[in-house]
């Protein structure tokens, strides 16, 4: 079954890296441009939400399209669909109609595109790589994925204003194509089929994986704690480029520079986690990443000199890959392969919704209220909540076990 490993699974994480290098340029390019076009929480909030919300919308339908069909094609067709909306909407922009309500439309584009891809990237690794060696190739996936990351913000910051925005739009359709290419030609992934040979509706294969996973307690507790985290962590990770351009001027390499940064602490911090592997208890990884992030949160809420606002965002970037592969390989290690589409859609149903709702409340406080109070406010919650998540028993039980549990 895992025949040549190594070889299909470099090749599946190059196409996935040529894919987010497209992808996260444009990204920084929207963003930036509404954050430095607009200077407003308001705006920031919207601009979240619109690059959210779709994927919490379509995710559980992807999660059951990653349990019902072939997972490499879901990612083909999502990559695809991506690139095409893009390259329709960088002919509108070349007519000169370029108001900052397209370039949220462009967000809700793409957020349809990673609901569709997250849970198959998710739910495909376990059927191409051995067990044994999946925090492994996750940590490597991180840090290759953090330094698209890394090139993909200079990159960004260089093209931004020297070039127009249906150049940058172009970039991401022809890494799309090159990266489909990858996938169709050298990627082999074997045929899933699931156990359940009854096919329901999406409601209810959709009802069922909630079942399943409501009836695992450990699953129940990890997602109330990463939806409580995600929450709390909107401040640090989205109002950060807003407090930089107002505490520290509104200069494109301030953003640069923190985005450099925090990608750079990713790169180091997959590299380690791939290498040491976490400790013997998985929750305890998570706890110790979740302290660290608390902890850099409430320095952000301080009077700082932006040398240090950089170290602090280096410090995220090194402990986030260990909670985010920690949390990523436990549930490709736990749950059944005929629930692992479903499980990981709600998971990007978790990631994709919690960050806006979290930015519904700060962002238009952000507007009426010093940013550094909201960071502190969440930085003492984050902490908060390692220290519960430390006391989980359930989670610790699961943390110890080293053999898959598929809830039988």
């Amino acid at each position: 079954m895992f025949t040549n490993w190594r070889r299909n699974t470099t090749y599946f994480i190059t196409s996935q890296m040529i894919s987010l290098l497209g992808s996260s340029l444009v990204q920084y390019a929207i963003f930036w441009h509404i954050t430095l076009t607009t200077k407003s929480g308001i705006y920031a909030t919207l601009a979240i939400i619109c690059g959210f919300l779709p994927t919490f919308l379509l995710s559980p339908f992807a999660g059951v399209w990653a349990d019902r069909y072939n997972r490499k094609h879901l990612i083909i067709i999502a990559d695809a669909s991506i690139a095409l909306a893009t390259l329709i909407l960088a002919i509108i922009f070349a007519t000169g109609y370029q108001p900052i309500w397209l370039f949220l439309v462009a967000m809700i584009v793409r957020a349809f595109g990673a609901a569709v891809q997250n849970p198959s990237v998710g739910a495909l690794l376990p059927s191409i790589v051995p067990l044994d060696k999946l925090t492994r190739v996750n940590g490597i996936n991180s840090s290759v994925q953090s330094a698209m990351f890394l090139i993909s913000p200079m990159a960004a910051g260089a093209l931004y204003g020297a070039v127009s925005m249906q150049s940058i739009f172009m970039i991401d359709v022809l890494t799309a194509v090159l990266a489909i290419t990858v996938m169709l030609t050298k990627v082999r992934v074997p045929v899933f089929e699931s156990k359940d040979k009854i096919r329901n509706n999406y409601a209810q294969e959709f009802t069922e994986g909630l079942k399943y996973i409501w009836s695992q307690k450990y699953l129940r507790n990890l997602f109330v704690f990463m939806s409580f985290f995600i929450f709390m962590a909107a401040p640090g990770s989205m109002l950060t480029p807003l407090q930089v351009v107002r505490n520290y001027g509104g200069e494109i390499w301030h953003l640069i520079a923190i985005e450099v940064g925090f990608s750079s602490g990713m790169i180091v911090g997959g590299l380690i986690i791939s290498a040491w592997g976490g400790f013997r208890n998985r929750i305890r990884s998570m706890v110790l990443a979740t302290v660290v992030l608390g902890i850099s949160t409430l320095i952000l809420g301080v009077p700082i000199p932006f040398f240090i606002f950089m170290g602090v965002m280096i410090i995220c970037g090194l402990f986030l890959p260990l909670f985010n592969t920690t949390v990523v390989v436990l549930l490709q290690e736990k749950v059944g392969p005929d629930y692992l589409g479903r499980v990981f859609g709600v998971n990007t149903m978790i990631a994709s919704s919690m960050m806006p709702m979290g930015m519904l409340i700060f962002g238009p406080l952000a507007d009426i209220m010093p940013i550094e109070w909201l960071m502190l406010f969440s930085g003492v919650l984050i902490v908060l909540s390692a220290i519960a998540l430390n006391r989980n028993k359930p989670l610790l039980a699961i943390g110890l076990k080293s053999q898959p549990d598929h809830g039988q």
